[in-house]
């Protein structure tokens, strides 16, 4: 975690992926707030029970478990929390087309590895390039440019690029029980962050307009950046260099350094997640750590243990020593994604 390369990025790229019709209900009181029957997309169990009851001890001032407004801070993982990341991590996509959308301008690549395996469409053998090859890839689509074009090159790739099994926007891959979620506890005064082991220059773009969180709620991995002027114009200039890993134990050192905060909160779905959801759960006061398990092989992927994407193994292990929910995608969502 210690070594600032490009590498570390690409383990946490390549091994860390609204109801149309809610259903009519009865409203209940939470915190003075009369609203819809929360979470309308989980099914009725023990799952959904306790995040509501959570909630409620959390926002009752009378409660011995009141948590005060500035203090209710929730994070979330994004890659298999919020949104999917099979077979890849959606940003390995976007380095994909970025490699072949700028194969024009250098027809070298149409010999030089892991270039050339990648245009062939030959995945396994580009990843196999090992540190060298991957770093490649990394500066010729991540890095050398101003972060204004890159943050434009992100928002036209997540308006337009598809997954390549469900011809899906990969910006409608998101959970829509997560989406409720979070929903449901800003409406009761927390404020939801990301934290990620992704680029966070390529979640600021478009987290607002998928997610409602805005960029300065963002927490992941970077580059080293630098500021120039050019042509009497001032700029960001994203560099080739590691600053930052925001995953399994820089997650808690992410959040710490841009929030300030321990969180009371915190939902992921991988051992990349396991540091974050442990130092949340382990402060004083009421706390929730949730777990997303995927299970669901026919409207998901099921995967945990020996996934080469979101392995979930001491999550699986610790969470009856540390309270940690595992929500079960099959059984406790009605639905995965947006409709």
């Amino acid at each position: 975690m210690k070594k600032k390369s490009l590498l570390l990025l690409s383990v946490v790229i390549l091994t860390v992926i609204s109801c149309n019709e809610t259903e009519k209900s009865k409203t209940v009181t939470i915190n003075e707030k009369t609203v819809g029957e929360p979470l309308p997309s989980w099914n009725d169990g023990e799952t959904k029970k306790a995040i509501i009851a959570y909630v409620k001890k959390a926002t009752d001032s009378t409660s011995a478990d009141f948590i005060p407004v500035n203090d209710r801070i929730a994070t979330f993982d994004n890659d298999g929390t919020l949104w999917a990341e099979q077979p890849l991590y959606f940003q390995f996509f976007f380095m994909i087309d970025r490699i072949k959308a700028l194969t024009s301008q250098h027809p070298e690549w149409k010999t030089q590895e892991p270039f050339k395996s990648v245009l062939e469409g030959d995945m396994k053998k580009a990843l196999g390039s090992g540190e060298k090859g991957i770093g490649a890839m990394m500066a010729a689509t991540l890095s050398g440019m101003t972060a204004h074009e890159f943050d434009n090159l992100v928002k036209d790739w997540a308006n337009t690029a598809k997954h390549p099994q469900t011809q899906k926007k990969f910006t409608e891959m998101i959970y829509q029980p997560m989406l409720e979620l979070m929903d449901y506890l800003r409406d009761n005064e927390f404020k939801t962050f990301i934290v990620s082991g992704g680029d966070i220059d390529f979640m600021r773009p478009w987290t607002e307009k998928v997610y409602n969180i805005p960029p300065q709620q963002v927490i992941g991995s970077s580059l080293k950046v630098k500021y120039e002027v050019r042509a009497d114009t001032p700029m960001i200039i994203r560099m080739p260099e590691m600053n930052f890993i925001d995953d399994k134990a820089g997650k808690p050192v992410g959040i710490y350094q841009h929030i300030g905060k321990r969180p009371v909160f915190a939902a992921g779905n991988s051992d990349g997640d396991y540091e974050m959801l442990q130092w949340t759960t382990t402060g004083t006061g009421p706390r929730l750590g949730i777990i997303i398990h995927h299970t669901d092989s026919t409207r998901e992927w099921a995967y945990d243990r020996n996934s080469h994407i979101g392995q979930l193994a001491k999550g699986i292990d610790d969470a009856p020593k540390y309270g940690w929910i595992l929500v079960d995608m099959k059984n406790d969502w009605k639905k995965v994604f947006p409709e």
